[in-house]
């Protein structure tokens, strides 16, 4: 490709043939060979990244959870995946990926199960997808051990090395769920440390104060030294505690630099439906958590499936949903968009690669808005999607 000049507002960005960013300035001269694009008032902002999916259960909406529950949607999912294909799910997350890449993300992490009912076949599809779709999204693996994982006689050790062989990225599990949780914890943690992979842990997924497992996750990122390595998702159970447990839970995470993914469609939707009144919102406290310090993005989770019937797969609807359902104040709409994009990245390890930088790619979304806050708040329909300075989604003038 040749050299892009996106001429646009607060500056210019001037693309290589690489697809990487070298130089962003106002009024930058286009040599020769460089194809200058008017952008007419039009906003670029770095992509955004989703840091939380479950592609192998996406787009199973049909299946019966009608007490929407959070064990009523594992157990219905649990019975499909005796019989799922690896071609099934790919099928459904193709789907669901070209229309968040064509809403503006351009990097997704998804958890695939591995069980006694999934095996493997989850991880396999979606790394193969990972290849398939490297030069239009960049796709993460969680090999994500869940409950029944842990079952008397389940493999879970002989599964996760082989998801390792297959070259998952990431490393997971549910310690809530398992049947001997501090051990599962230390096998993930082991394996992790011993192949070089992050860890992203489903973690108090609920509002029972007096189960959780916050503690043990601090302690053993500390052991293994893990910092900037450890995501937990959810941490719902982290609003139930009285405040200044919290304070003490959130005081460790940023100690031992543990990042927080919130999921508020799944949150809102499966939390709290046991509440006899003001029945709770589910959420883990960001408010909080952000002003430790602590990196805290927000993510879509399922996408219209038994967990969560609905779903676009914006990430900007979920932002607003994190600012509402999160209380963040009126005047924080940046915040919300920091959370869909540079937090994620910051949490999915892209580093230096991210952003509207000099040597960063260019990955990027540019929609009609006048800044982040107003993207945020108005959430534009049209949208053009850059990855690597190609045109991916949409068009450019």
């Amino acid at each position: 490709m040749s050299a892009l000049l996106l001429r646009g507002k607060p500056a210019d960005i001037l693309i290589g043939a690489s697809g990487r960013i070298e130089r962003v300035a106002p009024g930058i001269e286009a040599g020769p060979g460089v194809k200058v694009v008017e952008l007419n008032g039009r906003l670029a902002v770095p992509g955004l990244v989703d840091a939380h999916q479950h592609l192998d259960k996406t787009r199973l909406r049909k299946l019966p959870n009608p007490d929407g529950t959070l064990q009523g949607a594992i157990g219905v999912f649990s019975r499909y995946a005796v019989d799922m294909s690896g071609a099934d799910v790919a099928a459904r997350a193709e789907r669901t990926m070209a229309a968040c890449l064509a809403r503006g993300t351009v990097a997704i992490r998804t958890h695939a199960n591995v069980d006694p009912e999934c095996v493997l076949r989850g991880v396999e599809a979606l790394v193969a997808l990972r290849e398939r779709w490297r030069e239009r999204l960049r796709l993460q693996v969680v090999a994500f051990l869940t409950g029944g994982a842990t079952r008397a006689g389940a493999p879970a050790r002989k599964w996760l090395e082989e998801a390792m062989r297959l070259q998952a990225d990431v490393v997971g599990a549910n310690p809530n769920h398992a049947d001997r949780p501090l051990e599962i914890l230390d096998l993930v943690f082991e394996a992790a440390e011993r192949h070089g992979k992050p860890i992203d842990l489903h973690l108090d997924e609920h509002l029972d104060a007096a189960h959780t497992y916050f503690q043990a996750v601090i302690e053993r990122t500390r052991a293994h030294g893990m910092a900037g390595k450890v995501v937990a998702s959810h941490c719902s159970a982290l609003s139930a505690l009285e405040p200044s447990e919290a304070a003490r839970v959130i005081e460790g995470f940023a100690a031992a630099g543990i990042g927080v993914v919130t999921l508020p469609a799944a949150n809102l939707f499966l939390q709290g439906r046991d509440a006899a009144k003001l029945t709770p919102r589910g959420l883990t406290r960001v408010i909080e958590l952000q002003a430790a310090g602590v990196p805290v993005a927000a993510a879509s989770d399922n996408i219209q499936d038994p967990f969560v019937p609905s779903g676009s797969g914006d990430l900007l609807e979920i932002a607003r949903w994190a600012l509402l359902a999160g209380h963040l104040g009126s005047n924080d709409l940046g915040r919300a968009f920091e959370m869909v994009s540079s937090a994620p990245a910051r949490l999915l390890g892209f580093g230096e690669d991210y952003g509207i930088r000099q040597g960063a790619r260019a990955d990027l979304l540019i929609a009609q808005a006048e800044d982040a806050a107003d993207l945020v708040a108005s959430g534009p329909l049209a949208r053009t999607v850059l990855v690597n300075g190609r045109v991916v989604s949409g068009e450019l003038p």
